[in-house]
């Protein structure tokens, strides 16, 4: 086994004698093949190999890989990864099968990566132009219209006046006046936290903020 881990450590890295020009992505493909069948840790064989299989890419360049989870489309068909190292060892250590298994599975992964970000881009531009009709219907300054973008994508932050006024470099009674009115809109909810009142974001302020430019 140290053995086997030497070498693979050095094709890895690129530095067995005589070794054919794999591709990156056979490579990497390779390299999680390989930890995940001779399995040289008590646990956590599965996690080491993906892990190194993300390494590999990375390393030679394919970062985007880091935002594809390959883990999501095993987890649905456990049998058919289990089933390509079973043919690999059956047929002389062929890993074709295990390559092919492995690149749909990177396919419809990449597949699922595309319609996450074309989802995420279409509710960014909705969230975008409900902000700009609400900013020409209702009295709003940019310090407000500029927090309650940050509100809409990051849904659990919190705001007091020190951290609005901070933020804005605008004086204590100018960053509660922005927070109170936002809170009288319904736009952000407020609660007493310690001796200070903090505001946060209701769940469904994109709706609220439909309602409202609606309403005026």
């Amino acid at each position: 086994m140290p053995e086997r881990l030497i070498r693979l450590c050095a094709f890895a890295n690129g530095m067995e004698a005589d070794e054919p020009n794999f591709h990156p992505l056979i490579r990497a493909l390779l390299l999680h093949f390989m930890l995940a069948y001779d399995r040289p840790f008590a646990e956590g064989n599965g996690r080491a190999a993906r892990a190194l299989f993300y390494w590999s890419m990375v390393r030679q360049g394919y970062w985007l890989m880091e935002l594809v989870s390959i883990s999501s489309v095993l987890r649905k068909a456990p049998a058919q990864y289990a089933r390509a190292y079973l043919h690999t060892e059956t047929d002389a250590g062929d890993t074709t099968y295990f390559i092919l298994q492995q690149l749909n599975v990177i396919e419809q992964a990449l597949d699922a990566l595309k319609t996450y970000v074309q989802q995420r881009g279409q509710e960014t531009r909705q969230l975008e132009q409900t902000l700009h009709s609400l900013g020409s219907t209702v009295d709003l300054n940019l310090r407000q219209l500029a927090l309650l973008a940050g509100a809409l994508k990051q849904r659990s932050n919190r705001y007091t006046v020190e951290s609005h006024r901070r933020s804005h470099n605008v004086a204590y009674a100018t960053a509660r006046a922005d927070l109170l009115a936002l809170a009288s809109l319904g736009l952000l909810e407020q609660r007493k936290r310690g001796r200070a009142w903090e505001f946060l974001a209701p769940a469904d302020l994109p709706e609220r903020m439909t309602r409202l430019g609606a309403e005026k």
